[in-house]
């Protein structure tokens, strides 16, 4: 398994998920100034049920502290995932 961050077919950033070089899943983001707005998370068919999501979103949440900045949740499965568990995202999360 292997993530990239990187510009997808529609020129958006993504954290692209990669198995065998195969491309298996995609989460859009997009960064402004100090904040990462995360759009879109989608695993591709077949790759259900394996923990991929959380393995991209893993990789953005790195990302995000380690650049210092703040997470505006706006695809459903991430902003499912920081009300779930607000303590693990609390230092990242862009409230409003």
């Amino acid at each position: 398994m292997e993530i990239k961050f990187e510009r997808n077919e529609r020129n958006h950033q993504a954290f692209d998920l990669y198995e065998g070089g195969e491309k298996k899943g995609e989460m859009e983001v997009g960064i402004h100034n100090n904040l990462l707005t995360v759009y879109h998370t989608e695993v591709f068919a077949g790759g259900e049920g394996k923990g991929w999501a959380k393995l991209m979103l893993d990789a953005m949440l790195a990302h995000a502290r380690e650049n210092n900045l703040k997470v505006v949740p706006l695809c459903p499965y991430v902003l499912a995932q920081f009300k779930r568990h607000p303590e693990l995202y609390e230092d990242v999360w862009q409230r409003e």
